[in-house]
């Protein structure tokens, strides 16, 4: 109970030093999870969906069954572990930094800038990033993960988040960079993990409603989007500009 209630006093002292970063990482998460990871990961979700449901014998077939099926929330959870502990290692590795260069904020103000730049980039049409990673990581971690894909249920479900978490996702390196501007390992953490939960809507509605159907409502989210992101990148830039001060 003693290391609980330390881990929640530091919960609450990085939300409360760090709020609005974590709020800018949720609305960021919230604005890529409609549009881009929607289009990115939907596959990954509709082949979860139909290997879960082809798995369920016609005679415990249900609606709750379709729902929990489309949820994945095993897939969900990893996900958000993986992007939690990159938050939290980026945090406390740029407040290392700022300790040994004896002063946090110039680093801090400078990676803000960097997470604001990178989401203005997915915002504003033909600035559009693709990290160069893709090519390497991408298909080495496809190929890890292939196996989980058949039955991805349980601690299958949940290993597949964990791996598909580390592909190269310019959405995830601007995340990461804010969550490193934080100086703080406790408030990174929160900050992408935050960010991952705002991921989750999109990619739920896409499980739910099917690729055909997301499609609609995807060219809606596409107009919408970029300005939560160009909101976000101002957030992000002021925050900057407050760590630089």
């Amino acid at each position: 109970m003693d290391i609980f209630s330390l881990a929640l006093a530091q919960c609450r002292s990085a939300i409360d030093g760090q709020g609005g970063l974590i709020a800018s990482l949720f609305l960021a998460g919230l604005a890529g999870g409609l549009s881009h990871c929607a289009a990115m990961c939907g596959p990954f979700v509709l082949s979860q969906v139909g290997a879960r449901l082809e798995a369920c014998p016609a005679e415990r077939m249900s609606e709750a069954t379709r729902i929990w099926g489309a949820a994945l929330l095993p897939y969900h959870l990893g996900r958000a572990t993986t992007y939690t502990a990159l938050g939290a290692l980026a945090g406390g590795l740029a407040g290392q930094a700022g300790q040994a260069m004896n002063s946090v904020q110039p680093l801090a103000a400078g990676l803000l800038a960097l997470a604001s730049l990178l989401f203005l980039a997915y915002a504003l049409p033909g600035l559009g990033w693709k990290p160069a990673l893709d090519g390497v990581i991408g298909p080495r971690l496809a190929g890890w993960a292939k196996p989980l894909f058949a039955l991805p249920t349980g601690g299958r479900g949940y290993g597949l988040g964990l791996l598909l978490g580390f592909l190269p996702c310019g959405l995830v390196y601007g995340g990461v960079a804010a969550a490193a501007g934080s100086g703080d390992a406790w408030a990174g953490g929160l900050a992408l993990g935050a960010f991952a939960a705002g991921t989750v809507p999109g990619l739920v509605a896409v499980g739910f409603v099917g690729h055909v159907a997301a499609g609609r409502w995807q060219s809606f989210a596409r107009r919408v989007a970029p300005l939560l992101l160009v909101l976000n990148a101002i957030i992000l830039m002021i925050l900057a500009i407050k760590a630089w001060r």
